[in-house]
């Protein structure tokens, strides 16, 4: 199964890191987005995929 996706640099530029938490209220990078949602950081994707939730919600 093929996804699109896109990454982007976001520590390249101090403006874009922190507009980016202050985007999402969250305070650390990497950030998930699926479909324009936020999911949360590393922290909750690790939980995510450990109970099998990301998998689900990416459609794998």
């Amino acid at each position: 199964m093929a996804f699109d996706y896109l990454a982007m640099n976001v520590l390249a530029d101090p403006e874009i890191r922190q507009g980016i938490k202050e985007f999402s209220n969250w305070p650390t990078i990497p950030q998930l987005y699926v479909n324009g949602q936020f999911v949360g950081g590393s922290d909750i994707m690790t939980d995510m995929y450990q109970k099998g939730e990301l998998q689900k919600l990416l459609g794998a």
